[in-house]
């Protein structure tokens, strides 16, 4: 369900959508993207259900290793789709919060979050 919002939002935010799900054995990316043919953007979606404490986000569960893993599928992605050396690239996360009461969704993107 949070990977179909990110989507949304990403498509209304005119990101054209590269690829979805790229796997590699030791990490995926959800989504690939590119916005006004800049840059190539690598997004990691986290979803969770609303609590009301909200100390903790979905973000928060990017640990140090999950960053790790999305640097080295991202630039194996690079390497074999043929990219130049000189694209520049990016990795955001997509935090998505539930909120199964009202049946919303709060949505935020941390541009640059993983370097």
């Amino acid at each position: 369900m949070g990977e179909k919002i990110a989507l949304d939002y990403l498509k209304r935010e005119n990101y054209n959508i590269l690829d979805r799900n790229y796997q590699k054995k030791w990490g995926e990316i959800d989504i690939v993207a590119q916005k006004d043919k800049q840059e190539i953007v690598f997004i990691e979606v986290k979803t969770r259900k609303k609590v009301l404490d909200n100390s903790i986000g979905p973000e928060d569960s990017v640990g140090v290793s999950k960053q790790k893993r999305l640097i080295r599928t991202a630039q194996i992605y690079l390497l074999e789709k043929r990219y130049s050396e000189e694209t520049t690239w990016q990795i955001d996360v997509i935090a998505v919060e539930l909120d199964e009461k009202t049946r919303k969704a709060d949505l935020k993107h941390i541009k640059n979050a993983v370097w």
